[in-house]
């Protein structure tokens, strides 16, 4: 199948496990949880045909799920640890093509730098690209996302054996980096080429610098920025 055409299907894997920062998918940022901001963020993407979470089928991520289900949010739950496993499923489930992947500790991923990264990728034809961190790249770390096919994330799930490959899902292509055709691009835009800037939240230190923001979900990537360099005088 061309990359250019099929359905392409954002999968944001979220968990309330996290040893560094518990419960932080349901943490409120503004007035929303940060899940909340994820999916309402991934559903301004024009390139996108669907959005799904996927989270660990766990007792405490059932909390997750109800919350997502109640949202009116599409959700699947699969195993905690295997990732990779659990993307399959996703993929299956949303009938997708094509894979956006999207962390859900990036409550700021961004829609236009979401079609960049798709109309890339489909004017390329690499294996894999990406755009959600700054190597290689001048991108902000928190604004993008990655991006393979569905087939490649069938033969990744059927071919990874090492751990961190499981719960790592992109490691199986870092690892064997020569069988494939990585690619990244740069933002067009100069005000965005800033790979200093780490807007993801892994740390409550994270958390408190991006809730002091004055942002909401609708905001686009400038006033993030300027938002961010306003805070740091």
């Amino acid at each position: 199948m061309k990359k250019n055409t099929g359905r392409t299907v954002a999968i944001a894997q979220a968990r309330l496990g996290s040893s560094r920062l518990p419960l932080k998918s349901l943490l409120t940022l503004g007035d929303r949880p940060i899940i909340d901001w994820v999916v309402h963020r991934l559903a301004k993407a024009k390139s996108l045909d669907a959005v799904i979470v996927a989270v660990p089928d766990t007792p405490l991520d059932r909390v997750l799920l109800g919350h997502l289900r109640s949202m009116g949010v599409e959700c699947l739950a699969g195993p905690e640890n295997d990732v990779l496993e659990r993307y399959r499923l996703a993929a299956r489930h949303a009938r997708a093509d094509h894979i956006v992947r999207v962390c859900a500790d990036n409550p700021l991923v961004d829609p236009d730098a979401i079609d960049e990264l798709v109309e890339f990728y489909r004017h390329g034809k690499p294996d894999y690209a990406y755009n959600h961190i700054p190597r290689g790249n001048l991108w902000p770390d928190g604004l993008g996302a990655e991006i393979i096919a569905a087939d490649l994330l069938e033969r990744m799930a059927e071919s990874a054996t090492q751990p961190s490959q499981r719960e790592h899902c992109m490691n199986y292509i870092w690892d064997n980096a020569d069988s494939f055709s990585i690619a990244t691009f740069d933002p067009a835009q100069k005000w965005l080429q800033r790979p200093d800037i780490k807007l993801d939240i892994d740390t409550a230190e994270d958390f408190g610098r991006l809730a002091l923001l004055p942002i909401n979900p609708d905001s686009s990537a400038r006033e993030i920025i300027e938002a961010w360099d306003a805070a740091r005088g």
